[in-house]
């Protein structure tokens, strides 16, 4: 296939660049380095439609929908780890994994969500100290039977007890996963919960919710192995209407348990189609000891669809830094799409956060600060706009080369081979 770049026209961009930016005070080399030791946790689900290795056929409940039937879906554990690590290596910088509970792995033995163990994900933890992969958590809760009729808010004590199960059972997974990698997990809880129509009571399922996680949270584990985060939505398929574990509510359960370091997870996807949540980053930093930032693009609806290098996405990644946040925030992929290859989706996904962070690292915060605090508010946005054009391109593409992925769109090539050499043969 046709090769795109060359290393000696990409040294030589860059170096045209690299003074460019000298101008304005901008290092681009230190640039680089700090947006390449920034960690992107890339989500599993991505690779296998959300179907998890409980033998179910595809997506069912929670208000999520993966549509499409591209070829070459990760049927187990070796496919799945096979083709995040040939993802990879598309993908420039740090990388972590994300894993549901039900990609637990259990052989012949089919024990409840309630009952999963860190045994049950030996092989995925042997997997990341090999690959020196660090790995994170989320507890499912949706798909599966007992979800309904609502999980840790069901009205049923039966199914709420389940769900209180799973959800401690998945905080010790996690702890275990950061145990063994050494650095800790994050535990992240999302449940589908609502109503599709207008509901008559709001209240009894928040409070349901919210002593079920005080019981999930009672648990005490050693903050250095696992953190706990929680995830707001709006709406869903199913829950139009009312959402139980809306952003209100788990804004204020993190700041009533400070205590308990609670970080709130803010999905680009999950709140009004045309609202973002850059300002949003700030405002809760305040109250908050750290946010998880699931990146995902959302068309009309929360459709999940793979994160692009959008004004959205960038707008996120130049609050962060400005702010120097970075150290607050677990940056992680969120989206499934069934209807193009899986792993270009993600390379698409993961490449484009990463670029989004360096545009970011390499905007001239200093002079606009500057100019900020001393009311020159015309030359602030004047520097803003002449930042723009600005040969950030030949960064990007240096960037690539110093990670030693490959440059522009000549990642096709190798996903195109591998497509006809190992996902065909998937029948």
């Amino acid at each position: 296939m046709k090769t795109y770049q060359n290393k000696d026209a990409i040294e030589t961009a860059y170096g045209l660049a690299e003074a460019a930016y000298a101008n304005f005070g901008v290092s681009t080399g230190k640039a680089i380095k700090a947006a390449l030791a920034v960690p992107v946790s890339v989500h599993c689900w991505q690779g296998d439609d959300v179907t998890g290795f409980e033998g179910a056929k595809g997506l069912s409940g929670g208000g999520i929908l993966a549509t499409g039937n591209y070829p070459g879906r990760a049927r187990n554990g070796n496919e799945l780890r096979q083709d995040a690590e040939f993802a990879f290596g598309l993908i420039p910088g740090k990388k972590r994994f994300n894993l549901h509970s039900f990609y637990a792995e259990t052989g012949d033995k089919k024990p409840g969500r309630d009952e999963l163990e860190p045994e049950h994900f030996k092989t995925w933890m042997a997997w990341s100290r090999k690959k020196k992969i660090p790995l994170d958590f989320n507890p499912s809760f949706f798909s599966h039977p007992l979800a309904d009729e609502g999980t840790l808010s069901s009205a049923d004590p039966k199914a709420r007890r389940f769900w209180i199960r799973h959800g401690i059972a998945s905080r010790r997974i996690a702890a275990a996963f950061g145990a063994n990698q050494g650095s800790p997990a994050v535990n992240n809880i999302w449940i589908p919960d609502g109503s599709k129509d207008l509901p008559a009571d709001r209240l009894a399922p928040r409070q349901r919710l919210k002593d079920a996680l005080d019981e999930i949270l009672a648990l005490k584990l050693d903050p250095d192995t696992v953190t706990d985060a929680m995830e707001c939505k709006l709406f869903g398929i199913g829950s139009e209407a009312y959402v139980v574990g809306s952003h209100e509510f788990y804004l204020g359960y993190a700041v009533a348990n400070r205590a308990k370091r609670i970080k709130l997870c803010l999905d680009m996807g999950h709140f009004h189609p045309t609202e973002t949540i850059a300002d949003k980053i700030s405002a809760v930093l305040l109250f908050v000891p750290g946010v998880l930032i699931h990146f995902s693009r959302g068309l009309r609806w929360d459709s999940d669809h793979a994160a692009i290098y959008s004004d959205d996405l960038r707008e996120v990644c130049r609050e962060i830094f400005r702010q120097q946040a970075q150290g607050r925030i677990d940056f992680a992929l969120d989206f499934f799409d069934a209807s193009i290859n899986r792993i270009a989706a993600w390379t698409i996904g993961g490449r484009s956060i990463r670029k989004a962070m360096l545009e970011a690292i390499l905007e001239p915060r200093k002079l606009l600060v500057e100019a900020e605090n001393a009311g020159r508010r015309h030359e602030r946005l004047a520097l803003m706009e002449e930042y723009k054009t600005l040969p950030f391109a030949a960064v990007w593409d240096k960037l690539c080369l110093d990670a030693g992925v490959p440059v522009g769109p000549d990642w096709l090539a190798p996903v195109g081979v591998y497509e006809k050499t190992v996902l065909a043969m998937r029948k």
